[in-house]
């Protein structure tokens, strides 16, 4: 058998497009030779799906799962894109999403879950890559999150589920503390539904990126000199505003959207002394909501797309 060299692997990747070990096994298979190799890809459909991989993928959806472990809970979610809405509608396609979901109950990282190995033998990215060829469209595992307690519950919440346990957002709920499971999970729902709605950016004060505060900060200066404020209170002034800041965007800080008399704190803390639980606190919550952060390009869309190649 010939040598398949990193340089032989490195060539048929820019070649084609596919992943280095698809490019390694393919290459394995037609001993070494580059131009059989290619026909192998295609032929498993793997170069359709690297044709593909640079098309925006902002649609999808959001899966999540949880089981119990002892005293404890450990629930995952997952961002599962592709480009058009009509594929997440795709049984298909949600039916993935739930698997990868059920999977990061093991696999704390996007990356791990990649890896991971599913009933048939194949990985999640093995998965995913044929899914593309498959269907014709760009997908992409984009983001894994997971919460364990080793005492209490980790509430799930989905916002707009097509299906149960898949839709456009997903929220964890981490609860530690003692106390009544179903009593703790409706709890955790209700503040997980409270996390849908408002998107705090941290837990507590202290978690606040830093950089987040100073990027406010100069939007609140700015708006304060534009406004023609004396130069010597724009200091004190900003910094009011930015205590308020925190306040809106801190969980914890953060007024309960079903009830705005009492903020999440004491909400738990309430709630805790209700339960028997008076140590119960928030040990960390996640919020996926589809689509965030992924630059839309506008263009045709994927009906126009199909329409042109029947024209064609």
């Amino acid at each position: 058998m010939a040598e398949i060299t990193a340089a032989l692997v490195k060539e048929l990747r820019e070649r084609s497009g596919v992943g280095m070990m698809d490019c390694k096994k393919a290459l394995q298979e037609t001993d070494g030779n580059i131009e059989a190799a290619i026909d192998w890809l295609r032929a498993k459909g793997l170069s359709k799906a690297a044709k593909k991989a640079d098309r925006v993928a902002a649609e999808g959806l959001v899966a999540v799962a949880s089981k119990e472990v002892g005293a404890g809970e450990v629930a995952s979610a997952i961002e599962f894109n592709a480009e058009t809405d009509f594929v997440a509608r795709n049984d298909l396609f949600q039916n993935a999403a739930k698997r990868f979901a059920e999977l990061g109950l093991e696999h704390a990282t996007v990356e791990g879950l990649h890896g991971a190995e599913l009933e048939s033998g194949k990985t999640v990215q093995d998965e995913v890559t044929n899914m593309i060829a498959t269907i014709g469209e760009n997908m992409q595992l984009r983001r894994a999150a997971r919460l364990s307690v080793d005492e209490g519950v980790v509430a799930t919440y989905v916002h707009n589920a097509v299906s149960p346990g898949v839709g456009r957002i997903g929220v964890l709920v981490a609860l530690h503390g003692a106390g009544d499971k179903a009593k703790l999970r409706e709890l955790g729902r209700k503040i997980a539904m409270h996390v849908a709605a408002t998107s705090p950016l941290s837990l507590n004060t202290d978690d606040l990126d830093p950089a987040a505060i100073e990027k406010e900060r100069a939007v609140l200066i700015e708006k304060a000199k534009e406004e023609g404020r004396p130069e010597n209170m724009i200091e004190k002034i900003v910094e009011g505003q930015i205590n308020k800041f925190q306040k809106d965007v801190v969980l914890t800080k953060q007024p309960f959207v079903m009830n705005p008399d009492v903020t999440i704190e004491q909400l738990v803390a309430e709630e805790g002394k209700a339960l028997g639980a008076p140590g119960l606190h928030i040990g960390g919550f996640v919020r996926l909501a589809l689509g965030e952060g992924v630059e839309k390009v506008e263009g045709p869309d994927f009906a126009d797309e199909v329409a042109s190649m029947m024209k064609g």
